[in-house]
């Protein structure tokens, strides 16, 4: 990892005491996450698998879970997240008979064996983990043959003039660094996904006051808990000199944040376990199942 790379590396500890303590708040702020997350669900319209056994990756509050539950009414739905305290807003969905199981645990390093689940379901997660070929690994790991693999990250674009206005600022990173939807599908072929399949879409929210966006960040759990942070408090001098900066984008008075949102999904292929053995991987061997039941 290169100097500059290193800079952006996730502190895990950080992000779990971060996402705990946003688990009160994070429902009332996330309507952008629920949007995308939402635009994830529509496209399983077109997909015919009927999965049993379903994870929920990086599952937050559960919003998606009850979903998914309600979705697959026959499925058994597990909840992952790194963090305790969204689990337990978790444990209050689904209905009095059909509960959600809960795992705290870190999407890089998987408590379950191999072949568990017949889809995985991920929305806006793998941008918080620090070696996403190693973590598509584990995904695929733990995704049966023939499974779906079904995901929402961010792009590099995202958040660019919150960016842009902190380098004005400081010489600190502010703003994790995302990975470009190519280097991600290139990734899903590395680790030997059958059929990835990616595209992306940008989304612009305004807001009148810089504080606003700042506010929302917070209670999502969204902080900065890079390696090249600022360790100690942000003083109002340095908050006073980014809202300065970020001043240059305003337009028809509102000030925009912008999201690059990178859509992706891949197949477990059905010779998974003959695939690994070896080196190679023929063309004829990434192919998607046959979806008809």
């Amino acid at each position: 990892m290169t100097e500059e790379n290193s800079q952006y590396r996730i502190d895990k500890q950080l992000a779990r005491r971060s996402f705990n303590r946003a688990a009160a708040t994070y429902d009332e702020v996330a309507e952008l996450q629920y949007e995308i997350g939402d635009r994830m669900v529509e496209r399983l319209d077109y997909i015919r698998q009927q999965p049993q056994r379903i994870l929920d990756l990086g599952a937050g509050t559960g919003f998606f879970t009850a979903a998914l539950l309600k979705r697959y009414r026959k499925a058994d739905v597990v909840a992952l997240d790194i963090a305790e305290r969204m689990l337990q807003r978790v444990q209050g969905r689904g209905g009095w008979f059909r509960k959600p199981r809960c795992v705290c645990a870190d999407a890089e390093s998987l408590p379950f064996a191999d072949d568990s689940f017949d889809f995985i379901f991920s929305n806006l997660m793998l941008q918080w983990c620090t070696d996403l070929e190693s973590t598509l690994r584990e995904l695929r790991r733990v995704l049966a043959p023939g499974g779906l693999l079904m995901f929402t990250t961010f792009g590099p674009d995202t958040l660019m003039e919150l960016r842009a206005s902190w380098e004005a600022v400081d010489g600190y990173t502010h703003v994790n660094a995302f990975v470009d939807l190519h280097d991600v599908g290139d990734l899903l072929l590395s680790t030997q996904w059958a059929e990835p399949v990616m595209d992306s879409e940008r989304i612009t929210v305004t807001y009148r006051e810089l504080r606003t966006l700042m506010r929302e960040l917070k209670h999502i759990g969204a902080h900065n808990v890079t390696a090249g942070r600022a360790r100690g408090l942000t003083g109002k001098q340095h908050m006073q000199q980014l809202a300065e900066a970020y001043e240059h984008f305003r337009e028809d008075g509102v000030l925009p944040a912008s999201y690059e949102v990178v859509y992706g999904h891949a197949w477990s292929p059905l010779n998974k376990h003959t695939a690994t053995a070896g080196n190679e991987v023929s063309l004829a061997s990434l192919q998607r199942p046959d979806p008809r039941p």
